[in-house]
């Protein structure tokens, strides 16, 4: 292996060839808790969570989390896995720095607009506070996620207030390339049961394991 000394230290060459995978029972090992969240059924979570692209309605909103938005993560993956590609990449601009209107915008083109009763969940989450101020990667301290992402982003009859950011151009069925026929259509049917406006309506993992498009696993990935 290619390396060099430098005094007593050896460095040597990093790689990521690391030979065929063996073959055998392989068992995946959940690890990194370091930003795991104990959930409590009594409180409502609103402290932003998640990467900008990653980054659930119901976070942007401050209409209160739990463990569904990690099924919403899922569902925004599989397009990195399958398509090589962030789903929301209006969610930062170019300069790397989140934009959630812009976010929340290719959202309603990608699934149409939110349900009424998610717009609600954000007016009342404009009284809920941090409990401590954040300081938000602008530098700017936030007690709450409005102060936090810019909100509100609904006005007084629901109607969103930035609907000049909506692409008119993109579908979700247009951000799938690689998959064909049903194995697209399959593939689309699993992701609407993820990437739902409603936390609640999203299905949970032991719901999904059984959903069909799962039952085959052979995927043709473009190069």
């Amino acid at each position: 292996m290619s390396r060099k000394t430098i005094g007593d230290h050896t460095i040597y060459l990093s790689h990521n060839n690391f030979g065929r995978l063996k073959s055998g029972d392989i068992i995946p090992v959940l690890t990194d808790f370091g930003s795991t969240q104990f959930q409590l059924d009594s409180v409502t979570n609103t402290w932003p969570i998640q990467p900008d692209c990653y980054r659930a309605p119901e976070v942007l909103l401050g209409a209160g989390w739990s463990y569904s938005a990690d099924i919403w993560n899922v569902g925004v993956m599989m397009w990195e896995l399958i398509e090589d590609k962030i789903l929301f990449s209006n969610a930062r601009d170019s300069n790397l720095k989140g934009t959630p209107a812009a976010h929340l915008a290719q959202m309603i083109a990608f699934l149409g607009p939110p349900p009424q009763e998610l717009i609600a969940r954000e007016k009342e989450g404009l009284h809920r506070t941090f409990g401590i101020r954040l300081r938000n990667p602008d530098g700017k301290l936030c007690n709450s996620p409005a102060e936090w992402f810019g909100g509100p982003f609904f006005d007084e009859n629901g109607e969103f207030l930035h609907k000049h950011l909506i692409p008119e151009d993109q579908t979700l069925e247009d951000t799938v390339t690689c998959l064909k026929g049903t194995e697209k259509d399959e593939f689309l049917a699993f992701a609407r049961d993820i990437l739902q406006w409603l936390p609640e309506d999203r299905k949970t993992a032991k719901e999904l394991v059984d959903h069909p498009w799962l039952s085959e696993i052979v995927v043709t990935v473009k190069e």
